[in-house]
């Protein structure tokens, strides 16, 4: 009997983490859409949106409405069971490697741990192998249109996710050696202290940022390609492919895409935080009831930076050509990404001998 109430607790106190972490998480999406057309606005001597709320702070919600009640338009010719299936396995899939994300320092209610959906000791692992998931939503997005220009936009993600998510996962392989373990929550509590010179510690931070920058170049650069944004958003090439892989989807299941490709912007933001900033470690005050949101603080204005920047690459980066989006991830990021494992595996025994 007490087996099954607590079977029913942990099911009932994960699917409240579960709807709380989704809606805050769609929320975060919507106003990161207001931010990156107000920085982008500024960016180029515009004012962005203003008209609903001021400063357009229910733009987001007059989006969502709107896609909401658009038609829904479906080609006559297209596959109509993929058609549908596709922008939501491109939403799950987006979401489901949120799961494993440690948003805060350990803090446990009755035995449950409240900043985090799932703790999996192979949580890299898992991350790496979801989001590699996530190229299927979109080519069969391509497929099912039945038109050419997402079938172009299609086999252009498949071709660069593939290239990219080599050089991704080489990236993190470093990290994982000198960490010793593929749990997320372990590797940040591995960069807690400082950096000492001897028997004096140093201001520096014992992020792995510092241990891997190559490690972290490759990771960075690898994931926004991943997430087709610019300057690798050749999918979405609209001056070649129209729209991309969305050409013909509108309304709502446009709206899932478009919700997918943000939510893998955080997945990789916050993977970046986890393994080679310190995740949520940072100055630490107050009495001890408040540790916990200060942790939860850190971590999400280290998520923000990253998103920045990804927005700040939009407003001023060009697109690549298809052939040096392709020669720099085979030619240029994989060796370099396996250079840093041998160099990394030899600084290692050279340290343990």
């Amino acid at each position: 009997m007490a087996t099954s109430s607590e079977a029913i607790s942990l099911l009932l106190v994960t699917l409240a983490k579960v709807a709380v972490v989704l809606f805050i998480l769609l929320t975060a999406i919507a106003y990161l859409v207001w931010v990156e057309r107000k920085v982008v606005a500024h960016i180029q001597s515009r004012w962005g949106p203003y008209l609903v709320a001021p400063h357009g702070l229910l733009q987001p919600l007059a989006d969502g409405l709107k896609f909401l009640f658009k038609e829904d338009i479906v080609p006559t010719e297209a596959d109509r069971l993929v058609y549908w299936l596709a922008p939501f396995l491109a939403f799950t899939l987006a979401f489901l490697s949120i799961s494993v994300i440690p948003f805060g320092e350990s803090f446990q209610w009755r035995g449950h741990e409240l900043f985090q959906i799932t703790d999996l000791n192979v949580g890299v692992l898992f991350v790496l192998a979801v989001t590699s998931l996530g190229v299927y939503g979109i080519v069969l997005a391509g497929w099912a249109s039945n038109s050419k220009y997402p079938l172009f936009g299609g086999l252009r993600s498949s071709a660069q996710m593939i290239s990219y998510e080599l050089s991704l996962g080489l990236a993190l392989v470093g990290v994982v050696m000198v960490s010793g373990t593929l749990s997320l929550r372990r590797i940040v509590e591995l960069q807690s202290g400082v950096w000492h010179a001897g028997s004096h510690s140093t201001f520096l931070p014992h992020w792995n940022v510092l241990v891997q920058p190559v490690g972290f170049l490759v990771y960075f650069t690898s994931a926004i390609a991943e997430t087709n944004r610019v300057p690798f958003d050749l999918p979405e090439g609209e001056t070649e492919l129209v729209a991309g892989f969305h050409t013909e989807y509108s309304s709502f299941k446009f709206a899932l895409f478009f919700i997918a490709e943000y939510a893998n912007m955080v997945t990789v933001s916050c993977l970046a935080t986890l393994l080679f900033f310190g995740g949520w470690l940072g100055p630490v005050f107050g009495p001890s009831w408040l540790h916990p949101l200060l942790s939860v603080f850190w971590f999400c204005l280290k998520v923000f930076c990253f998103l920045f920047f990804y927005i700040w690459m939009r407003g001023t980066l060009p697109r690549f050509r298809y052939d040096q989006l392709m020669a720099f991830g085979w030619k240029f990021l994989l060796p370099v990404g396996l250079l840093n494992i041998l160099v990394t595996s030899f600084l290692l025994a050279w340290q343990s001998s």
